[in-house]
């Protein structure tokens, strides 16, 4: 994975935005030493979106068999570790 720095972002952010939608390359974006962001192709956010989904699912299915009722999902997402 590629690192840049929020700055040099800023002047390339069109060449950039171009080698993730088409080569899938991922960037990080850091300031101050710090990482900040991620660039991904749209087809990675369908994978973690997918994967947060499947874990809710799970985590709300948990918790139904352990208190035998229904749990809102808002509170099953909050019990959920990734």
């Amino acid at each position: 994975m590629t690192r840049v720095a929020a700055n040099e972002m800023r002047k390339d952010f069109a060449e950039a935005l171009n080698r993730v939608a088409y080569t899938g390359e991922r960037i990080i974006i850091h300031r101050r030493g710090r990482d900040a962001a991620v660039l991904v192709p749209i087809e990675d956010l369908a994978l973690i979106e997918a994967a947060e989904d499947k874990a809710d699912i799970a985590a709300a299915k948990k918790a139904k068999a352990e208190k035998g009722a229904n749990v809102p999902l808002d509170k099953a997402k909050k019990n959920t570790k990734l």
